[in-house]
């Protein structure tokens, strides 16, 4: 055998060997909290690869790439994709809207995750989890030879495993789906029901105002259907939430207290944003007092 030839075997079966371990490997998400672990996260609004990096080296669980508010999409998302990989931090896509063409090109990007927006009823959780298995069990559309998800076919498992690695988020943010959200929560294939309290503030007529007692106690209601569940069952989704910033809203540390599997405590504009608004009037205030 030639150097050559011989190259390319060994290449061919480093390859082989990384791909099956690959394979093997259970969705670092899925696994943590099955251990019991609470996971932090941040949302990634800005599309940049280059926080999104930061994000990853700095120790968050996980970081959610928001298509729904942010202004970027698939072509946005897929450098984000890449510098998470990097720092072998889990990424989950959120998506504009619960439909089968967004979840199909977002998962052929290989996300560890999907979050699907305004899922009211367990009808449309239903919906979302037939996006994302292959026909007969749901309606995906096949391009797995040549997809970033199955390493461009470098993983020959990635149709077996598809199904069991990713992870499945629904937002609930109405008052009808929180009425459901026990049901909701049931549904085969959902892995985590995700609270939206600005979403249900709204949808109860307290826009501005997400720490209204009204608010507080409809999540408190959805916060015990989706744990109560968990507790008499041993089964169900997991509970995740976004952290509300005002004084008496429910903060990172609370949400955990309260039972919350995952919680995303901040997102990079607002972090940003408060960053540089210090950084400003520390400036300032120092001109001030200088003589």
């Amino acid at each position: 055998m030639s150097s050559s030839s011989a190259f390319t075997a060994l290449m061919r079966s480093d390859i082989t060997t990384r791909t099956a371990a690959a394979a093997a490997s259970e969705n670092p998400i899925k696994a943590r909290l099955r251990s019991g672990e609470t996971l932090y996260g941040l949302f990634l609004m800005t599309f940049s690869p280059t926080l999104a990096e930061i994000a990853g080296l700095a120790g968050y669980d996980f970081v959610v790439i928001d298509m729904e508010h942010g202004h970027g999409g698939i072509s946005e998302a897929l450098p984000c994709l890449h510098a998470l990989a990097a720092t072998n931090t889990p990424a989950i896509l959120r998506l504009p809207e619960n439909s089968a063409t967004w979840a199909k090109k977002a998962l052929d990007l290989g996300p560890q995750g999907l979050m699907f927006p305004l899922v009211h009823d367990p009808e449309s959780a239903k919906r979302a989890v037939s996006y994302c298995r292959y026909p007969p069990a749901g309606t995906r559309g096949a391009a797995h030879p040549v997809i970033r998800a199955s390493k461009y076919g470098l993983d020959g498992d990635y149709v077996v495993n598809s199904e069991r690695d990713l992870f499945i988020m629904c937002q609930v943010e109405s008052a009808e789906a929180v009425k459901k959200v026990g049901v909701i929560s049931a549904v085969d294939g959902v892995d985590c029901v995700m609270m939206g309290p600005l979403d249900l503030s709204a949808d109860m007529g307290y826009l501005t105002d997400p720490a209204h007692p009204k608010v507080k106690e409809m999540m408190a209601d959805a916060e015990e259907a989706v744990l109560g569940r968990i507790r008499s069952r041993g089964s169900g989704a997991y509970l995740g939430g976004f952290a509300v910033g005002n004084d008496d809203g429910l903060g990172p540390a609370e949400m955990r207290s309260r039972g919350y599997h995952m919680v995303c405590g901040a997102v990079d504009v607002g972090l940003f944003r408060d960053g540089v608004v210090r950084d400003v009037n520390k400036f300032k205030e120092a001109h001030k007092m200088s003589p």
